[in-house]
C-alpha cells in the first residue's frame, strides 16, 4: 500500500520586508512512519498570522527564524491518525506549531492544546479560542487594565486579535474606539464587533478624528500597527493611559529602522505606560483564558469572522494577502475536511 504523500510549503527565500508568493515553494514527499513518544497529525486547517513575517525575517525576532528549505512554521489544528505514544489516542484533535503541510510527524510535547469543543466549529482553536483570543484576552486584561468607562482604542480593529479586543472591552464596561481600513471593515466594527466608533484611517484626518472621538483622551491603547496610526493615537492619551504594544503591522522592514515622532513626551507628560506583549509568555495560564473565552463565545457576547482559503496552493501568498487588507477576519487554510 502506497504512503500518503506530504505537501510542505518551505521557506525558498529570505524575504525583505513582507513574504511574498515566490518565497515559498511546495514539495511531496512520502509521509514519515514515527517512532517512539511520536504522533502524526492529519492537519485540517492552517493559520496565517502576520506575525510570520517576523518569523522568516533575519533581523532580530523573538524566535529564531524559519531556515531557508525549511518547513514554513505556523499553528495547526489536526487529527491525530498514527500515535506512538499512550499519552495521545488515534482521533483525538490537537494543535500546535506543526508547520504549513498536510501531516507532520511530532513528539506528543509539541502538541499545545486538545480539543474538546464539539458544539464549536474547529477553526475557532486557531482563532477566537486560539492564540489571537488569547493574545486579546490577556494582554487587554493584564497589561490595558480596563475599568468602566474608560475609553480603549484598538488599531486593525476589524482583524482577529482587535475584533477580540473591542469586544472583551465592552464585556468590561469601556468605551470602544475602533481603527481600521476601509468602509466595509468599519460597518463590520460598529454593526458585528459593537464599537462605539469606526474611524477608517484610509478616509480619515485620521488625528482630528481621534480627538473628536476621545474628548477626554485615550486611557488604553491596543496597538497592533506602530507608525502613523499609533503617532495620531498617541498625541490623544489621557492621563495615566496605557498602551499595549501587540504588533508593528504598518512597518514594512526593521531594517533599517523607520524614524518617526518619539514618544517619550507623551509618555512622560500623560504619566503613560507602554508595555509590549508576547502571548508565549502566558502559556501556563492559556486554560484560564480559554474558561472564559469560550464562555462568551457560547452567549454570544464575543463574535468572529474567519477568512477561510482553500488548498495548500493558497499558502505561499497567504501572508501578504494579509497585509493587502484582503481577509475580513481570521485567516486560515483549509486543508483536509473535519
Amino acid at each position: 500500500m502506497n504512503k500518503p504523500l506530504n505537501r510542505q510549503v518551505l521557506l525558498k527565500a529570505r524575504p525583505s520586508g513582507i513574504p511574498k508568493a515566490e518565497d515559498f515553494e511546495i514539495v511531496e514527499s512520502p509521509v514519515l512512519e514515527p517512532i517512539d513518544g511520536q504522533i502524526v497529525v492529519r492537519n485540517l486547517f492552517l493559520s496565517v498570522e502576520p506575525a510570520m513575517r517576523g518569523w522568516v525575517s533575519n533581523v532580530g525576532n523573538y524566535s529564531d527564524p524559519v531556515p531557508l528549505g525549511g518547513v514554513m512554521r505556523a499553528f495547526t489544528v489536526g487529527r491525530v491518525v498514527a500515535s506512538r505514544s499512550t499519552a495521545c489516542a488515534v482521533g483525538e484533535i490537537v494543535t500546535g506549531m506543526f508547520g504549513w503541510q498536510d501531516y507532520a510527524v511530532v513528539d506528543v510535547s509539541k502538541i499545545q492544546r486538545r480539543i474538546g469543543e464539539i458544539d464549536l466549529p474547529i477553526s475557532t482553536s486557531l482563532g477566537v479560542l486560539g492564540l489571537n483570543g488569547l493574545t486579546a484576552y490577556f494582554a487587554l486584561l493584564d497589561i490595558g487594565q480596563p475599568r468602566a468607562n474608560e475609553t480603549v482604542v484598538v488599531s486593525t480593529a476589524a482583524g482577529a486579535v482587535g475584533s477580540c479586543v473591542g469586544q472583551i472591552a465592552k464585556i468590561k464596561g469601556c468605551r470602544t474606539i475602533g481603527i481600521t481600513g476601509g468602509p466595509h471593515k468599519t460597518a463590520l466594527c460598529l454593526n458585528e464587533f459593537g464599537y462605539d466608533v469606526a474611524i477608517d484611517y484610509q478616509a480619515a484626518n485620521l488625528e482630528s478624528e481621534i480627538a473628536k472621538a476621545c474628548p477626554n483622551g485615550i486611557d488604553v491603547y491596543f496597538d497592533n500597527t506602530a507608525g502613523e496610526i499609533s503617532d495620531a493615537v498617541l498625541k490623544n492619551l489621557a492621563v495615566g493611559a496605557r498602551v499595549i504594544i501587540c504588533g508593528t503591522a504598518s512597518i514594512a522592514s526593521w531594517s533599517p529602522a523607520p524614524l518617526g515622532p518619539r514618544v517619550e513626551r507623551h509618555l512622560l507628560v500623560k504619566r503613560a505606560r507602554m508595555q509590549g506583549f508576547l502571548i508565549f509568555d502566558y502559556a501556563d495560564r492559556y486554560p484560564q483564558g480559554l474558561i472564559a473565552l469560550t464562555e462568551w463565545v457560547r452567549s454570544g457576547a464575543i463574535r468572529y469572522r474567519e477568512d477561510i482559503l482553500e488548498g495548500i496552493e493558497s499558502a505561499p501568498d497567504a501572508i501578504a494577502g494579509l497585509y493587502r487588507g484582503e481577509n475580513l477576519g481570521k485567516r486560515l487554510i483549509r486543508v483536509a475536511s473535519v
